[in-house]
């Protein structure tokens, strides 16, 4: 599965579709991450599983765990651990609002998107609040009604 181009020059690695469906993303926030050169390689595979994947912060520094990106095939005994944590390149006020956001109850921080942008590695990280099964229920019908009223209009 290669990368998908996008707007703004960005090229989509992974998109975590499930993070719309599980949480109400209210903000979002764009970092970079620190990866090794396998791991880069493999992303240039389109190789990468967002799922499962959170943010933490600890000790002022930004976290990603969770993330699979599997070893790079044509490596050598330097290839990189699959699920290791990640740090995240943030400026010191977006760590500071996404622990304050996190310590609210309820909100979490998700990875949504995975891309290459002018050559780097991009996370758009979201901000939200886990939904209910009947919050999921009513998001999804919302979206069939959306979409009916759309087919309709489109048919005039």
């Amino acid at each position: 599965m290669a990368a998908q181009k996008s707007g703004e020059g960005r090229k989509i690695i992974a998109s975590n579709r499930r993070a719309r469906h599980e949480y109400e993303i209210s903000d979002t926030l764009e970092a970079g991450l620190v990866l090794q050169g396998t791991e880069v390689k493999s992303l240039r595979e389109g190789r990468v599983t967002l799922g499962g994947g959170f943010i933490q912060v600890k000790n002022g520094e930004a976290w990603l765990f969770g993330v699979h990106i599997p070893e790079y095939e044509h490596g050598s005994f330097f290839n990189h651990e699959p699920t290791r944590p990640r740090k995240l390149l943030l400026h010191l006020h977006e760590i500071a609002r996404l622990q304050a956001r996190v310590d609210e109850k309820g909100f979490t921080a998700v990875p949504m998107q995975l891309y290459f942008k002018h050559g780097r590695v991009k996370l758009e990280i979201g901000l939200g609040k886990g939904r209910k099964l009947h919050d999921k229920r009513q998001a999804a019908r919302e979206k069939t009604d959306r979409r009916e009223l759309r087919d309709i209009r489109n048919r005039h």
